[in-house]
């Protein structure tokens, strides 16, 4: 009886607490967004649900959700997805609706993320889409059409504020930090924003492109060339091509034509978005150490076309710096069974001193709308193209008001996006930014500006050698300040052991960009050690003292030189170089002496008055220019180059008549997956009897830093000759061998084989005359000089070894050459 009347009391106990819980109770709204943490972009279809109760949703295609539940105890919202760790958030008891910022990060790889089963339901579904991926490449398209947004930013990540505000350099711009966001992952704080809008058409065949930019936002860069750097001519990627560039790298796309060699494939799960079926299809690399992605898509069933697709560099990819990395494509059904790009994100964490430092983000993304496909109105545009592939940058559109920019932007910019603007005008207008800023650049690039003049570069102020001794050197020039078509360059130098004053004085007139015209015209005399090459440190430079091989001797001579050149391009990649030089060389030391070369009252021995004409052929050339001068970023084609020069005795007191023919073709070609390569096949022919500095004298190396462009085994002057080919080859191959062994892999070694030859005779006439005195000259005689190296690159991310081998010609019993060399360089790569 005491029992059932206990049993009794706990009934109607839970039944009160039951009744009274039901009387608290109270609906609540629970919305919010899921993002990437690296990359900021929503996540599509991610799980949303109540740890204890049975409420729920999942993200849209916005990374948003939101639904309504009824709250009776503190509850907990468990957020998942494929590929991205849970995330748990407590729910706020106070508030009758909450919105939520939730950002996932993805997950470490786990051996068994992927089936390995060659024919699973994964593979079959990926051999779907490679059987329909020609409908869907917007490169089989005949013609296309859209108008592109670009928008590049570049934060400052994982910034301490207390350190940078105790910086009693930055303490000028302080304010700055105010605009540090501390939302994601690591706090960062938005630097630089670039926009640009275009209309962009492409046509097949024959293959035209033109890109029109219409309005560009560049923070103060007033540069054309850069300008169009960022629109949308050479930032195209296309996820259904074999490889995708990454940086300066290419990475072997999961669509390529032998994808299941690269990739283990997984079907994941199935969704459905505006009454069309989704499939989930995530990859994962089957090797480590190939530059290969991990990642997922979302593929529409019954077409197999990408709706969307995120990659990410998998785990042992060889790049330089960076951190993490994100490249995200969606695309958008623009009529019944056409997808087309419409969104293109990149985004990179950078961090050049390493990962608990602060380094840089950098966020790309790019957005297409009014998609014309095969369309008339296209071709009639691309009709009026003047050369293949053209970039127009109209003439207002840096001049655009913000009225164009909120019309035109296909996305409003964020809260910290349109803070930049604000905050660069304001940086840009004080004193100390400028300040800072010329000390920066004369620091890096070696040249100061004062007022309408550049001085510098500082590291040729001061430099020696066993002729001149301690040698000072001086520059001055003129800047866009002074004039924006004429350049005027001079130095001065001395030298404390000679006790002699050298210099040069030079104009440069640049009337027109487009095709570029100009006329050079410049004086010098000066000591000259032969040929001279961009990459290489020159013998007036404060660097080359450390580097120089030991028990070489030096050669030393003067040169008196007026010159004249007059340059047009064309706009089919045809350019013409007419010459017009008069030179004096005086030998100076361990160089046959002027007396062994005759001359007459009239002709001055070891002077010469040459005309010359160069035609150089580059297709769809590109190049990174400034007010006056340009560097070439590079053909997608070979480069075609032909000179003839003439000697004319008798003028200006020239002793000489020759004939001179030179040609060369050249290329820097992508090979992935196995690197890149360039070669440099070259020949010449001198028809004359003349002193050595008229010959070809074959580009040697007296330093230890590494020369791509010339023989590093080879002297100066070792070898001349009046008939001669050759080639210049070089391989970089990545992490080749060094990917199978764990500590090179680990330490991102790369490797590269080089080879270089060229075969020469010298004519009797030709010996007779220059083999006189102390000469260090030799012949090749119808023989092959060829010195082949291989060794380490990416040492510590800047440093390469090369390992040279001389191996022609073979040396005679009494010679004794040095048969090997160890040579270092420095470059930055990705």
């Amino acid at each position: 009886m005491g029992s059932q009347c206990f049993k009794r009391l706990y009934t109607f106990f839970l039944f009160f607490i039951l009744i009274g819980s039901l009387a608290n109770a109270q609906k609540k709204i629970v919305s919010g967004v899921v993002k990437d943490v690296q990359s900021d972009e929503p996540i599509p279809f991610a799980s949303v649900s109540l740890k204890l109760g049975q409420s729920g949703s999942t993200t849209d295609t916005a990374g948003i959700f939101s639904f309504t539940y009824t709250f009776t105890i503190p509850d907990t919202l468990l957020i998942t997805s494929v590929g991205y760790k849970p995330v748990a958030y407590v729910i706020p008891q106070n508030t009758d609706s909450v919105f939520l910022n939730i950002k996932m990060e993805i997950a470490p790889v786990s051996k068994d993320a992927v089936v390995k089963v060659k024919f699973n339901r994964a593979l079959w579904f990926w051999n779907r889409i490679m059987k329909n991926k020609p409908k869907h490449d917007n490169s089989s398209y005949q013609n296309y059409y859209y108008e592109v947004y670009n928008k590049l930013e570049l934060d400052l990540n994982n910034v301490n504020k207390e350190k940078l505000g105790n910086n009693k350099i930055l303490k000028p711009f302080n304010f700055i930090l105010n605009n540090i966001d501390s939302t994601e992952e690591k706090p960062f704080l938005p630097l630089f924003l670039t926009e640009t809008i275009s209309d962009y058409y492409f046509q097949r065949s024959p293959k035209r492109v033109k890109e029109v930019i219409k309005g560009s936002k560049t923070n103060g860069i007033q540069n054309e060339s850069v300008t169009k750097m960022l629109g949308g001519m050479y930032q195209n990627v296309n996820v259904y091509h074999n490889f995708i560039p990454v940086f300066d790298k290419q990475f072997a796309s999961p669509f390529h034509d032998n994808g299941d060699y690269y990739y283990n494939f997984k079907l994941l799960d199935t969704q459905y978005l505006n009454n069309k079926r989704l499939v989930h299809l995530a990859f994962r690399p089957k090797r480590k150490g190939e530059n290969t992605f991990e990642g997922d898509c979302w593929v529409v069933d019954s077409t197999y076309a990408l709706q969307k697709i995120t990659l990410r560099p998998s785990e042992g990819a060889n790049l330089n710096f960076v951190q993490k990395l994100t490249l995200i494509q969606e695309f958008r059904l623009i009529n019944d069974s056409t997808w087309f790009l419409s969104k293109d994100k990149f985004v990179a964490d950078i961090s050049p001193i390493g990962k608990s430092r602060s380094g840089f983000k950098g966020r790309k993304t790019s957005t297409y709308r009014n998609v014309l496909l095969n369309a008339d109105t296209v071709v009639s545009v691309l009709k009026t193209n003047r050369k293949a592939e053209e970039v127009i940058v109209l003439k207002d559109a840096e001049l655009k008001v913000d009225t164009f920019w909120s019309q035109s932007r296909h996305e409003e910019l964020s809260k910290n996006e349109a803070a930049i603007y604000k905050m660069i005008d304001t940086i840009q207008s004080l004193p100390q930014f400028q300040k800072y800023s010329n000390a920066i650049n004369f620091i890096g690039t070696g040249y100061k500006s004062i007022g309408n003049f550049n001085i510098g570069p500082w590291f040729n102020w001061i430099s020696g050698n066993s002729w001149e001794g301690t040698r000072l050197r001086f520059d001055v020039s003129t800047n866009s300040g002074f004039n924006r078509k004429i350049y005027l360059h001079t130095y001065l130098a001395y030298g404390f052991g000679d006790k002699k004053y050298k210099g040069q004085a030079e104009i440069f007139y640049l009337p027109k960009k487009d095709p570029r015209f100009y006329i050079s015209a410049g004086y010098k005399n000066d000591l000259d050690n032969g040929q001279q090459y961009y990459d290489e440190i020159s013998t007036d430079n404060i660097f080359a003292l450390a580097f120089r091989k030991p028990n070489v001797p030096v050669k030393f001579q003067k040169i008196e030189e007026k010159k004249l050149e007059i340059f047009q391009e064309t706009r089919s990649g045809i350019s013409f170089l007419l010459g017009i030089t008069n030179r004096q060389v005086t030998p100076l030391r361990n160089l046959p002496a002027k007396s062994y070369f005759t001359g007459t009252a009239s002709h001055e021995p070891l002077a010469n008055f040459e005309t010359s004409l160069r035609i150089r052929y580059a297709y769809l050339e590109r190049f990174l220019e400034n007010t006056f001068f340009r560097t070439s970023l590079g053909s997608d084609f070979p480069i075609i180059e032909a000179r003839y020069s003439k000697g004319w005795a008798g003028v200006l007191k020239s002793s000489y008549n020759y004939n001179k023919i030179t040609g060369s073709i050249s290329d820097y070609m992508n090979v992935p997956p196995y690197g890149n390569f360039y070669y440099n096949f070259f020949a010449g022919r001198v028809y004359g009897t003349l002193p050595y500095p008229l010959l070809e004298i074959h580009p040697g190396n007296e330093i230890f830093y590494y020369n791509k462009y010339a023989f590093n085994m080879m002297n100066r002057f070792e070898y001349i000759s009046d008939r001669y080919a050759g080639f210049n080859l070089e391989h970089n191959i990545g992490n080749g061998l060094f990917k199978f062994i764990p500590l090179t892999r680990k330490l991102k070694f790369r490797q590269f084989w080089s080879a270089k030859g060229v075969w020469g005779d010298l004519s009797k006439e030709n010996r007779s005359l220059n083999f006189v005195g102390d000469h260090p000259f030799q012949s090749l005689d119808k023989k092959m000089y060829m010195e082949v190296g291989t060794g380490v690159d990416n040492i510590l991310k800047v440093i390469r070894l090369d390992f040279v081998w001389r191996v022609l010609p073979t040396p005679l019993p009494k010679e004794q050459l040095k048969r090997f060399g160890i040579f270092g360089s420095f470059r930055v790569q990705f």
